[in-house]
């Protein structure tokens, strides 16, 4: 007697309205973070994306898993704004600015807050694309400086700190009010950072490690 062997079932796939509802639940929660600050109930997210609270328990069993895929996300949008300012063959320098101002406009710095906690900062997935985002822009400011537009003395730490300072108003009131001023400032700043530089910086270049150790 032959004997047929159990058909194997294939993985499946999440269909389309569910990927759906997890992106809207993943802007809803970027949005509020960056407005109300990481504390914001999870319950309002739901009703901003426009799901139910089961969905969003659902994708994300606890807040941390829901804040770790915001800011995976909006790394990774980072590092497409690096990628893409990589492959312009054009000025090295103005490259440079538009990533900035891109970057700018993810608003990363306005997450910073949620990194306190219980927020597992070394999840693997986190260090994945935060090692790609530190990969591409230093090669970004490595072109400039070789094409000697970029002053010399200054470091990753340097670009990514006064970015995210000047692009981070405080989360609450009236923070969004600001957002008009924050690439006018960030201008004045990138300026700054031409060379030939018109006077010497106090201190030594910031490094990747020293981010690290602040």
């Amino acid at each position: 007697m032959q004997t047929v062997a159990p058909e194997r079932r294939k993985a499946s796939r999440p269909r389309a309205d569910a990927l759906r509802n997890r992106e809207r639940i993943v802007t809803a929660a970027r949005e509020m973070f960056v407005e109300l600050g990481p504390d914001v109930p999870l319950d309002e997210i739901a009703r901003r994306a426009g799901v139910g609270n089961a969905t969003v328990y659902r994708n994300f069993p606890d807040r941390d898993a829901l804040v770790r895929e915001v800011v995976c996300s909006v790394m990774d949008r980072t590092a497409r704004a690096a990628e893409d300012a990589l492959a312009e063959t054009g000025d090295a320098f103005e490259a440079l600015e538009r990533f900035v101002h891109t970057a700018a406009d993810e608003r990363i710095s306005a997450l910073c807050p949620m990194f306190a906690g219980t927020f597992d900062e070394h999840h693997p997935d986190l260090e994945a694309v935060r090692t790609r985002v530190e990969r591409l822009v230093q090669e970004i400011m490595d072109r400039a400086k070789a094409a000697g537009q970029l002053r010399s003395d200054v470091g990753f730490g340097d670009l990514m700190l006064v970015a995210a300072q000047l692009s981070r108003p405080p989360a609450g009131a009236a923070c969004l009010s600001a957002d008009r001023f924050v690439h006018r400032h960030l201008q004045l700043f990138l300026d700054g950072l031409r060379a030939p530089a018109h006077s010497p910086l106090p201190g030594t270049p910031v490094t990747l490690e020293d981010l690290r150790r602040a």
